[in-house]
């Protein structure tokens, strides 16, 4: 295949992807756009490329996946629920930098953590070609978060917690929201709100399937 009809071949396969997110309950028409606009090909291994835009978790490496184009979605559109923007955005476990570029779409800015160094490379070299001026990676411990840049209106978590970490509540803006999977085996997706007062509200929302958030970084 020549490199052009390759391209083309990758185009049609990701609006099918689109497609396939729609017609599975995806309705945010800016989050579809989003996933529209950026390629996941770039983001996964060339042996890996003509699966790129198949509804599933790809290996990165180091124990790591891109996570599968629904949750990405599923997450995002979540977090907009009611029209509210994303704003100012911390992303914890950027890994090769896909769910980032997806979000610059979307937020105003995002500040994207990734605690294991040859990853946050990688996905520096994934998100180079595409010029994103509002994102921001950061080489970082995703259990305290990034207080230096806090508060942030939206915060999401692309790894699996056992309770939700206490920095990235008080990081997180008043009127704000965090998403985050929780759990050590079944987990489920988490939405906490920060409301008036200091409130925290929590809502249990879908079952999902994440690696672990650990602590430190590497």
């Amino acid at each position: 295949m020549t490199s052009k009809d390759e391209s083309l071949a990758l185009t049609r396969a990701r609006a099918r992807m689109v497609d396939r997110l729609r017609a599975s309950g995806i309705r945010d028409e800016g989050v579809l756009a989003a996933m529209q606009a950026i390629p996941r090909h770039q983001f996964v291994e060339e042996a890996l490329r003509s699966r790129a835009y198949e509804d599933t978790a790809l290996p990165l490496g180091y124990q790591q996946t891109i996570s599968q184009p629904f949750i990405v979605a599923r997450m995002i559109e979540l977090l907009r629920v009611g029209g509210r923007p994303l704003g100012k955005t911390l992303e914890v476990g950027a890994g090769c930098g896909y769910q980032a570029a997806v979000l610059s779409k979307l937020a105003k800015d995002v500040y994207a953590i990734e605690r294991i160094a040859p990853l946050l490379e990688l996905a520096k070299r994934n998100l180079r070609p595409l010029r994103l001026p509002n994102v921001r990676l950061k080489h970082a411990d995703g259990t305290v978060g990034l207080a230096a840049e806090a508060p942030f209106d939206t915060i999401i978590v692309a790894a699996a917690a056992t309770t939700v970490p206490m920095p990235l509540l008080e990081q997180l803006a008043e009127g704000g929201r965090l998403i985050l999977p929780v759990g050590a085996g079944d987990q489920t997706l988490r939405m906490i709100e920060h409301q008036p007062q200091h409130r925290f509200v929590e809502s249990k929302l879908d079952a999902v399937r994440f690696v672990p958030l650990l602590p430190g970084v590497e």
